[in-house]
């Protein structure tokens, strides 16, 4: 290769080496955070954990490698544009085209590793980590039951816990038996556990010290006690006969044209195969096609061009998947054959890389711009000149850091944010197309899982924002004309620490007011986009409630609007719930006034001390209408309790109810005290960014987003470890939840003390 090859090639790879970091990052840290805290929590070895984020790894980079490519191309031309390095090349007669000589060897790399990650890498990945995750969800199954919430994970058994032991196991247990029918028997344990065999694929829940009680509608009634009792469940439940089955993502080209030879033969077409197939070549063709769109976004002469073509970069790489997603949905509907359905991205854009290449090779000088609205311009929000006209009180310092800083933060949330609704659309859209789940329900799950998003994005936008500013001016000498003009840094941060405050207070906000909310919307949506019903949590589905003073309330169904019920029990208990001191059965039920009940067609009895059903008349009395006092209507119109799903308030609130029922709130107190926690780290990751971007020099914005990404890494891995360290008891529970502030706290300490200001 020539020299101007090799340059080229150089300015590359580093853009590319940190944007794939960052896009691979943000695609597995939802699911890190799914997976990681939770197996970790349990006591899962740590090289299991990380198994489990390596094989999450191809599947992302089969989607980020193109991505990074094209972010590489706007970044590299762009800051070779702003240097004046491709004026000096059109001097010099280098065309566009010679250009393509480097661009089409890094693309033609690029197309490989995408070819061999999804050909070879991405199906042995995927299949591996539903081995893992398999085989840890089957031998540690018992971790799926969480204290005081409703566990129906057991084909027609429901699970009600008092406690969950580090050591393992359950304390006091209920349990509803319905293989025999509806609220045909109950369980009452001191102690309970489930036992998995996996040789003989067994799987066995074992309670000690239990009492069977067996009902009908009639009132026919038996009770037993036990010293220890063994239950069989189904294995197929926990070990189906061929394992984890594979999905089309999972399978080589021969496994795929297999299965669309037997989808033909069943009389269908065999469109889902056929489209996997070709996209297998599709997405890593399409870093052939970014490579030509890249350069001719990249190269301008104008300072101010990279900004806009970066962001158009962004909308690229989603017009790419939307039409990638809509052949797809139209090869399903016979519209398209499946192999033009899967090229149809590649051959739209591939023309458009074309014709702007081009375009840009005619008039190169000329910069990209987006065009901003006539409506804004007439109202005075911008210069003559283009730039948004700030109406602050502050000095000339201060808007000059908070343009450049709010300009990065805009541009890294929109950036990340990309990358997080790409992953989801990724993830969904195959669920769609079969069948499972709608459009509709699609846009839905991203409306309410946008808030998280916003919640891992802020953060990790302000870390960025902050060390790209004070890279900038520090390669630009900027800082050090400020410093000689006799401004310390500590007064140069001002604005990003200001804006770091407002952005915890932000984050603060999700949590108090639509986080929870919208959480238990989207897991519900996703829970149903998977093939399985709405889940417990649901008001309008779930049948299991929990009551104020421990009594237990399981219905058919519920209408909250006429707040009715059908098919009622009541539970009613002893203080510590060893034993049931009264069952109440009603056909019909429905509220009176608050917590007043008319009861319809049912029974009601009672048992003594020992947990024997007292004898009729006084132990058993039947109704056909009768009015009793239980709980308010509000505990079945409000969502259950679920950390996540709640905000500081309630959480805290219901921690001490908890309390003051005498049980253990130690993952409670983890999750409340992360709550007030974690709007904190926007001001610690400022603090430690401004001295640690003054620490890399002179490299630049690019040194400063693979230093961000680092510490985010570290940072996220910290929360995880401690979060698990927290629930499992190890330490209290407020160490847990502000050690990685602490910790990152004292780092950024050490560096303001240290750094010269």
């Amino acid at each position: 290769m020539r020299i101007l090859d090799r340059y080229v090639i150089r300015q590359l790879l580093m853009p590319f080496g940190i944007g794939l970091l960052v896009f691979t990052f943000l695609f597995i840290i939802p699911e890190f955070m799914r997976y990681a805290e939770d197996y970790i929590s349990r006591g899962a070895p740590l090289g299991t954990v990380v198994q489990v984020v390596i094989a999450l790894l191809p599947m992302a980079l089969g989607l980020t490698i193109p991505m990074s490519l094209l972010m590489a191309l706007l970044v590299a031309f762009g800051r070779l544009s702003a240097d004046r390095e491709f004026v000096a090349l059109q001097a010099c007669g280098v065309s566009m085209r010679r250009l393509l000589i480097p661009v089409g060897l890094v693309s033609t790399l690029c197309f490989a590793a995408t070819l061999y990650t999804l050909l070879v890498s991405v199906p042995a990945s995927n299949q591996r980590f539903r081995e893992i995750t398999f085989k840890i969800l089957a031998s540690q199954a018992e971790g799926e039951v969480k204290p005081r919430v409703f566990f129906d994970g057991f084909p027609n058994i429901v699970l009600y816990v008092r406690e969950v032991p580090a050591t393992g196991g359950w304390d006091g247990v209920f349990m509803s038996d319905n293989r025999g029918g509806e609220g045909s028997v109950i369980y009452l344990a001191k102690h309970g556990r489930i036992v998995i065999d996996k040789e003989k694929q067994t799987v066995e829940i074992v309670l000690d010290e239990t009492m069977r009680h067996a009902a009908d509608a009639a009132g026919k009634y038996e009770v037993a006690t036990f010293d220890r009792l063994v239950l069989n469940l189904n294995p197929e439940s926990m070990f189906p006969k061929d394992g984890p089955k594979k999905g089309d993502r999972e399978m080589t080209i021969a496994e795929l044209r297999a299965r669309a030879d037997e989808v033909r033969k069943q009389g269908q077409f065999p469109h889902n195969q056929l489209f996997e197939i070709h996209k297998k070549f599709s997405i890593p063709a399409a870093c052939l096609v970014f490579g030509l769109i890249g350069l001719a976004l990249g190269a301008t002469n104008r300072r101010d061009g990279k900004m806009a073509s970066f962001v158009i970069g962004v909308a690229i790489v989603f017009v790419y998947y939307i039409f990638l997603w809509l052949g797809q949905s139209l090869t399903k509907g016979r519209v398209l054959a499946p192999w033009l359905a899967a090229w149809l991205p590649n051959i739209v854009l591939g023309i458009a890389g074309i014709v702007f290449l081009k375009w840009r090779g005619r008039v190169a000088d000329r910069p990209m711009r987006v065009p901003l609205p006539a409506f804004v311009k007439r109202l005075g929000l911008v210069t003559t000149t283009g730039r948004a006209r700030f109406f602050t009180p502050f000095g000339t310092l201060d808007r000059y850091v908070a343009v450049t800083y709010l300009r990065m933060l805009g541009l890294s949330a929109l950036a990340l944010c990309s990358v997080f609704y790409i992953s989801a659309f990724t993830e969904h859209t195959e669920k769609v197309l079969k069948g499972a789940a709608t459009w509709t329900m699609l846009l839905t799950f991203l409306l309410y899982e946008s808030p998280q998003y916003f919640y891992y994005i802020i953060p990790l936008s302000v870390l960025l924002a902050t060390l790209v500013t004070v890279a900038l001016l520090t390669k630009n000498s900027e800082l050090v004309v400020m410093k000689a003009c006799g401004i310390s840094l500590y007064r140069v941060a001002l604005p990003m620490v200001a804006a770091a405050v407002v952005a915890g207070a932000t984050l603060f906000a999700l949590e108090q007011t639509v986080l929870g909310p919208a959480n238990r919307k989207a897991q519900s949506i996703r829970h149903v986009m998977r093939g399985g019903s709405p889940d417990t949590f649901d008001v309008f589905t779930r049948r299991w409630v929990i009551g104020a003073d421990g009594d237990i309330y399981h219905y058919n169904y519920f209408d909250h609007r006429e707040r009715r019920f059908n098919g009622l029990w009541i539970y009613e208990f002893n203080d510590d719930m060893t034993r049931v001191t009264k069952r109440t059965f009603a056909q019909q039920a429905s509220f009176v006034s608050d917590a007043t009940w008319q009861a319809e067609h049912g029974w009601t009895r009672e048992f003594d001390a020992a947990g024997e059903p007292k004898p009729p008349p006084e132990g058993f009395i039947p109704f056909d209408h009768t009015r009793k006092v239980f709980e308010p209507a509000a505990l079945f119109t409000t969502e259950s309790p679920d950390p996540d799903f709640m905000s500081y308030t309630q959480l805290r609130d219901y921690t001490e109810r908890l309390r003051a029922s005498g049980l253990d709130v130690v993952k409670q107190q983890v999750a409340l005290w992360r709550k007030l926690s974690f709007p904190f780290v926007t001001l610690i990751m400022t603090l430690l960014a401004v001295p640690f971007a003054v620490t890399i020099g002179r490299s630049g914005a690019m040194a400063g987003i693979g230093a961000s990404i680092g510490i985010a890494i570290v940072y996220w891995t910290t929360i995880s470890v401690f979060a698990a360290m927290g629930a499992g008891g190890v330490m209290a529970p407020a160490l847990a939840a502000w050690a990685p502030n602490l910790l990152f706290g004292a780092g950024a300490l050490y560096l303001l003390l240290t750094v010269r200001t």
